[in-house]
């Protein structure tokens, strides 16, 4: 009898570390941590004081757990979803649960200040290469 070599897709994420970038990631590698995890996409945190990125968990709280152990600031760190075979705004979704700060004037998941997510756009802009 052949048995399936296929993961379930609780398998595959808990096989993908949580990762951070501090220099650079490839596309085709964004692309390929997809296809491992929820097919077309890559959760990530962004931290934008020290312009890092946190890749690979099941949650953006996964993520933001690994970077304030590495010394983040939560006040610095922002959700994000990354669509690697996307181009252009479709690349990245301003969308996290860690992004509801109403204290900070941030009432929703999304990131509301439009200069801050420049800066985001911009930590993934130096880290993300084709």
């Amino acid at each position: 009898m052949r048995t399936s070599t296929t993961r379930s897709p609780q398998d595959q994420m808990a096989s993908t570390p949580v990762q951070i970038v501090r220099a650079s990631i490839s596309r085709r590698n964004l692309t390929l941590m997809a296809e491992q995890t929820f097919g077309d996409m890559v959760k990530g945190v962004v931290d934008v004081s020290r312009n890092v990125l946190a890749i690979g968990g099941e949650l953006h709280s996964d993520e933001e757990a690994v970077l304030l152990d590495d010394g983040s600031h939560q006040a610095d760190l922002w959700g994000i979803n990354l669509y690697p075979v996307e181009v252009g705004a479709d690349f990245i979704e301003f969308d996290s649960m860690i992004n509801v700060r109403p204290a900070r004037g941030n009432r929703s998941r999304s990131v509301d200040d439009p200069e801050l997510r420049e800066r985001i756009r911009g930590v993934i802009k130096a880290l993300v290469v084709d």
